[in-house]
């Protein structure tokens, strides 16, 4: 691992408007640059210290002195801090440097959310920094809860004007048709797993009042089509029961200052047997994309009850000998 690097710098001139318009309010600008890039920024005053991969804190160090600048003219916001990120093409600095990432907490009703473990770590730390995130594993790894989570602290920070959450309506052996009800309360039950996330995260009361809203909006995939997501944080949950071309379609809606996380467990498709899983499609295709992060979780990762992980090894092991055999 390299050894942090420290840059010590003064932004000129002295602007105590100027300051605040860069560091934005409780300083959520500057915790955003920290984020995406994997450092630490401090400072008293004009007098700041950036310390993190030498890389990364030097490209922190030109990018503040940017910003400086640009806070003369204009108000910054986190979706102009997001954009100049990605103009000045800074995602490889935050994938395989040779530096920790940063910790992500999140803050939701019942206290902190935090990663447990190392991978739970970068895949949060991967969402902080990528505009689209892939979550690939089994049961019981966090994948949905942790990326609600992220989601209901950007709308709580007003990084995000809206919370949307999809999921394919695809049967795991049983019929659509036959449930009993609309097409709406026919879906409802396979985006129940959602909502249960959102309670926890939120109150049962918030929940409500942001679903009659729309702030929050749980929506079946077919429902995705033929829209732009701008402002959004959006969750594809159980993508393993996607088509190619839905997952495609899902993916060329996102917008401008949105975030996606697409979540799935390719041990447990739905899907007739002739057809590709979109998830898996997309891994093949997207993986080594720039801007795109996956993070693929095992059974080592599980959190639930100890009996989860030793179910999902022992399914491993079986199909590992029937794919040899």
């Amino acid at each position: 691992m390299n050894k942090p690097a420290h840059r010590d710098f003064v932004l000129e001139p002295e602007d105590s408007e100027r300051l605040a318009n860069l560091a934005g309010p409780f300083d959520e600008h500057l915790r955003q640059l920290e984020l995406r890039l994997g450092v630490e920024i401090a400072n008293r005053g004009h007098v700041f210290r950036v310390t993190g991969d030498a890389k990364a804190a030097d490209a922190a160090e030109k990018l503040l002195r940017a910003l400086y600048a640009e806070a003369e003219r204009e108000t910054l916001d986190p979706h102009k801090i997001h954009s100049r990120l990605g103009s000045a093409n800074l995602e490889r600095l935050t994938s395989g440097g040779g530096f920790d990432p940063q910790e992500v907490a999140i803050k939701v009703k019942r206290g902190t959310v935090r990663g447990r473990g190392a991978n739970q770590a970068r895949y949060l730390h991967a969402i902080a920094t990528h505009d689209i995130n892939f979550g690939i594993g089994p049961a019981g790894t966090g994948k949905t809860f942790l990326a609600v989570a992220m989601a209901v602290e950007a709308l709580n920070e007003s990084r995000v004007q809206r919370l949307l959450l999809v999921r394919p309506a695809v049967e795991a052996g049983e019929k659509l048709g036959f449930l009993p009800g609309d097409l709406s309360q026919k879906v409802d039950p396979y985006l129940r797993p959602l909502y249960d996330a959102l309670y926890e995260m939120l109150g049962v009361e918030k929940v409500a009042k942001l679903l009659e809203r729309n702030v929050i909006e749980i929506a079946p995939l077919a429902y995705m089509r033929g829209r732009t997501l701008n402002d959004a944080f959006v969750i594809l949950d159980e993508a393993q029961n996607t088509s190619i071309e839905q997952m495609k379609m899902f993916l060329t809606r996102i917008g401008f200052g949105s975030t996606a996380v697409i979540t799935g467990d390719l041990s447990q498709i739905d899907l007739p047997k002739h057809q590709k899983s979109g998830l898996r499609d997309a891994i093949d295709v997207l993986r080594g994309t720039e801007g795109i992060s996956f993070t693929f979780f095992t059974a080592h990762d599980v959190v639930r009850h100890p009996l989860v992980a030793r179910i999902v090894r022992a399914y491993d092991a079986r199909d590992g000998k029937e794919s040899q055999e």
